[in-house]
């Protein structure tokens, strides 16, 4: 399973979506259902699959899809 594949898993359990809906507008200001529980929930699989430990600032910060893929890839995650 490719980084990209696992990524997008992380949202499909936590938010019970599909993966054809997840792009660059998937955000905390899009999903009604993003609260900080699911953040929290985001940011603990995403450190447990990718084996990273994220900072405050980045957990903070993992508020969109493409946010958190680029949080992802200053820890050295590579996606294809």
């Amino acid at each position: 399973m490719s980084n990209i594949e696992k990524y997008n898993n992380i949202f499909v359990e936590v938010f019970g979506t599909e993966p054809s809906v997840l792009n660059e507008s998937f955000s905390k200001d899009s999903v009604e259902l993003w609260d900080s529980v699911h953040q929290l929930n985001l940011v603990s699989l995403a450190e447990e699959t990718f084996d990273v430990m994220l900072d405050p600032e980045d957990i903070m910060g993992f508020t969109s899809y493409a946010k958190g893929k680029e949080i992802l890839i200053n820890q050295g995650v590579e996606f294809d």
